[in-house]
């Protein structure tokens, strides 16, 4: 909401401020580099969870080996909403890239001031 009221209410600040521009931006790539990092570390927990509870791990238990002990895999749980959660949290993510891109051209690393004018009646060097 802040950066919604930022653009549209304070355009004029924003467009003429030298360093608003540039923090928004740095903002912007370290939020974007967390959500890559949170997002991968969700999917890999993910993989961890599926290993984990799958029926050779299961069954794998040295309690199960025991005599007189037995385990039975009752069955797969459905993880279809956990895997669009990484899928979407993957596609949050490239939102957040496209995000830092369009502050990027904001700043002045894309478009560096203007050099002053030469002074009039001065010749060029070179001529």
């Amino acid at each position: 909401m802040v950066a919604l009221v930022l653009y549209v209410g304070y355009l004029h600040l924003y467009r003429g401020a030298g360093k608003l521009p540039m923090v928004d931006f740095v903002i912007t790539v370290v939020v974007a580099f967390l959500w890559l990092v949170s997002t991968s570390a969700w999917a890999k927990a993910l993989t961890d969870i599926k290993t984990s509870t799958g029926p050779d791990t299961i069954l794998g238990i040295k309690f199960c080996g025991m005599p007189g002990h037995s385990c039975v895999f009752g069955g797969v749980s459905s993880m279809g909403s956990l895997n669009v959660s990484v899928v979407i949290g993957f596609l949050n993510l490239i939102l957040w890239a496209g995000d830092a891109w369009f502050v990027y051209k904001e700043t002045n690393l894309h478009n560096p001031p203007e050099a002053p004018a030469p002074p009039a009646g001065s010749t060029p060097r070179g001529m």
